[in-house]
């Protein structure tokens, strides 16, 4: 087993990046009630753009506003970007009426990453819920595409209802690979639904990793967050080898404005993602 250390990654900025940059949108799908996917393609074909699993953008409508979503797309086809958004306020329910074609400016990518190369030689665990699974996909693409640097790979994916799955598609080539391992739960099922029916932590004792040798990666609402790290530390994965990705309410996304200070870190500069004993005591303190 390999001992984990908080990855010294280079999250740097540009210098540019309170100027957003011109991208169109190629390709629109509706994927439940509330949430949709968009492709983006630069406006300028020749514009650099990388990013790695787990970074986000701040995305401004021209005329309304910005808000920062995260990238959920593949980042070995950078500079196109993908985001599955769900519409919660007057930005996001702007960018769902924008339709092919239209324009929207990015600002980023921001924010600490997923600790990719850090897992290598370990099984990779994912724990998403709801559109917890957005943030997440990208560490799915990256560890598919180079499958021989870890060990087995796992997918514990937990929603409401059947009806707020994303990607099933994707979710029923997943399943359907010999080289990962995908469990799918909903809290309530309704007519049809053969499933599962729980919510995603109870997932954890019975999925096949070997729990000294694991890394964990967790996204989705808070208190699912501080249950699913619970129920891993109780199958033996060790504090350092869990992550998570925190929510709050980003403007600059550079560290300046401190609208997303939690005590002594800012998410937008210091996340998204956090070793989980980093932030533990901050997740246990109530409206932290």
């Amino acid at each position: 087993m390999h001992q984990l250390t908080e990855p010294a990654v280079d999250v740097a900025p540009s210098p540019d990046v309170m100027l957003p940059h011109r991208f169109r949108i190629d390709k629109y799908r509706k994927d439940t009630a509330d949430t949709f996917t968009v492709d983006l393609v630069p406006v300028n074909p020749d514009q650099p753009f990388m990013y790695q699993p787990g970074q986000f953008n701040m995305i401004y409508i021209f005329g309304v506003g910005e808000a920062p979503i995260s990238i959920s797309g593949d980042p070995a086809t950078a500079p196109k970007l993908v985001h599955t958004t769900r519409v919660v306020g007057t930005v996001t329910t702007a960018m769902r009426g924008l339709g092919v074609g239209h324009e929207l400016g990015i600002r980023g990518p921001f924010g600490r990453p997923w600790p990719t190369d850090h897992a290598r030689g370990h099984d990779v665990v994912l724990v998403a819920g709801g559109i917890g699974l957005a943030p997440l996909r990208p560490v799915l693409y990256h560890v598919l595409a180079n499958r021989s640097d870890y060990g087995k790979l796992v997918l514990l994916y937990g929603t409401r209802t059947p009806a707020d799955i994303l990607y099933q598609r994707e979710l029923q080539q997943w399943r359907s690979r010999l080289d990962m391992e995908v469990f799918v739960t909903v809290d309530r099922a309704t007519p049809g639904w053969r499933g599962n029916v729980d919510v995603v932590t109870t997932l954890i004792p019975k999925a096949p990793f070997d729990p000294l040798n694991t890394v964990a990666m967790i996204c989705g609402p808070e208190i699912m967050m501080r249950f699913a790290a619970i129920g891993l530390l109780k199958r033996g994965v060790p504090a350092n080898h869990l992550y998570v990705s925190l929510e709050r309410n980003m403007k600059c996304a550079v560290g300046f404005c401190g609208h997303c200070q939690l005590s002594r870190e800012f998410v937008c500069r210091d996340g998204p993602v956090f070793p989980y004993d980093r932030v533990r005591d901050l997740m246990m303190t109530r409206e932290l």
